[in-house]
């Protein structure tokens, strides 16, 4: 019998992906292990392979096709013996229709706040924006009780008419329908599975009918003070107003953004954020750099004998940070409604800048590794980075991060938080300040670093606690080396 292929989850948090390219051909027979294709999601691109042994008999979704759901059918294979053609026929749904967003004229991707409210072309619902208090997303779980002024939302996608049936429409149909004064709940649909797309809504404004039914007002309870209703973010079409026509270009968000944008959102909208600065004085740090990476022995590659390492000072502030959690291993934690996760090794995440957006690749147990060896292990994961050639394992999870932009000459910053972390340093530049010593100015290089700490987790003296100890390492590096 027909063997359907379905897009992988690659990730715990993937709920779509890009396939990039086929390795495969209809007709082509493949054997499990197999390199078959190559999917994008939102930090890099995977190699998928072959599970079953069997022959290509048809490749539903092409190459270069955007969103597509996690457990979509994309091609089916013919069992041993089967005909590709009989196989073809009997295995699966045709292709789902491309998201209008990769059409002609793509639809501006909703701001923040309107995207719980507009399924996307699966008919899934991507809930942005994330309950606030409890530390929970409701990602994925969706909701019946809408904010003001939006419409009501099935927990599988889709809007709730007053019958109580559910409603499936494009981004682009539902902003014709709104604009047009349209309800969308009484157009029928022609799109997969009865969705709403641009062309029902137009037919529905050319016929006349379909008109959205006027909001009732509540009034309020008597002796009840009246209250202002909530704040909505800006429509697209109200931001793009106040710009000049031909004056700017539209570029379509990829899936690295979005993602980004996601996950910020949630962690300022449910991580109660608190901010702690010290100055680090480096000297003494800069000299056992020099001194280390002046000692360091050679190696024989492609481009000659080469130094085995050589240390950065972002190198040397991983060490510190996973040393200063295991001087203060309460703040070596991560926050769940149900208990504190208290971590036994430090798992340092380090922002890398890659077009487009940024990732953290992570360096596991950098409390036990060499300087050396965390240094080698950085370029090598930062250079994978920037490929996009990163394993999911060696970006998710890690106990805290490092973000330095002091190569910008930035000299302090505040960082968001990435959960599941519970702290992220943010690192400034190293400069020369003026600074007392025994009653005398002197001159001194000094760094500035703020913790950003998750107070549910971290509070205020426990985090001081830790920057202090990276501070103490920091200033006194032999330390590191014993």
């Amino acid at each position: 019998m027909p063997i359907n292929i379905t897009m992988p989850a690659l990730s715990p948090t993937m709920e779509e992906g890009n396939l990039a390219k086929w390795l495969v051909k209809e007709g082509d027979k493949v054997a499990p292990g197999d390199v078959i294709a190559e999917i994008e999601t939102d930090k890099a691109t995977m190699e998928v392979e072959a599970v079953d042994e069997g022959t290509v008999a048809k490749i539903v979704v092409p190459a270069g096709t955007e969103g597509v759901k996690v457990n979509a059918l994309i091609a089916v294979l013919a069992g041993e013996g089967e005909d590709a053609s009989a196989a073809a026929k009997a295995g699966g749904d045709a292709a789902p229709a491309k998201a209008e967003a990769t059409q002609k004229e793509a639809p501006i991707s909703p701001p923040v706040g309107e995207m719980s409210a507009k399924p996307t072309e699966g008919g899934a619902v991507p809930q942005t924006s994330p309950q606030k208090g409890n530390g929970k997303s409701t990602e994925g779980q969706g909701s019946t009780l809408p904010p003001s002024g939006l419409p009501a939302i099935s927990p599988t996608g889709g809007e709730i008419s007053q019958s109580g049936e559910r409603t499936f429409a494009s981004p682009l149909a539902r902003r014709i329908a709104k604009d047009a004064g349209v309800d969308v709940a009484a157009v029928t649909g022609t799109g997969p599975h009865g969705r709403v797309v641009k062309a029902d809504v137009e037919a529905a404004i050319a016929g006349g009918g379909a008109k959205a039914a006027p909001e009732a007002k509540v009034a309020p309870a008597t002796g009840a003070p009246a209250t202002a209703p909530a704040a909505k973010p800006m429509s697209d079409e109200q931001v793009l107003k106040l710009f000049e026509e031909g004056s700017y270009e539209l570029v379509p968000h990829d899936n690295m953004r979005k993602t980004i944008a996601r996950r910020l959102v949630e962690a300022k909208s449910t991580i109660p954020h608190f901010y702690l600065t010290l100055d680090c004085e480096l000297d003494a740090l800069l000299a056992l750099r020099t001194q280390l990476n002046s000692a360091a022995p050679t190696k024989k590659t492609d481009k000659g004998d080469v130094p085995a390492y050589k240390l950065s000072v972002n190198d040397m502030v991983i060490k510190a940070m996973a040393m200063a959690l295991m001087a203060v291993p309460d703040a070596n934690a991560s926050w769940t409604d149900s208990a504190m996760v208290k971590h036994k090794h430090a798992d340092v995440g380090v922002a890398v800048s890659i077009p487009g957006g940024l990732i953290t690749p992570i360096i596991r147990k950098a409390d036990q590794k060499t300087l050396s060896a965390i240094s080698n292990e950085m370029k090598d994961l930062a250079s994978r980075a920037r490929n996009r050639k990163l394993k999911p394992e060696e970006y998710q999870g890690g106990t805290t991060a490092v973000s330095n932009l002091g190569m910008f000459g930035i000299k302090d910053f505040s960082a968001v938080i990435n959960p599941p972390h519970a702290t992220i340093l943010a690192v400034g530049a190293g400069e020369e300040r003026a600074v007392v010593k025994n009653g005398e100015i002197k001159i001194a290089t000094v760094m500035s670093v703020t913790l950003s700490t998750d107070h549910r987790a971290v509070d205020g003296a426990l985090g001081a606690e830790l920057l202090v100890a990276f501070k103490r390492y920091i200033e006194n590096p032999m330390g590191m080396l014993v």
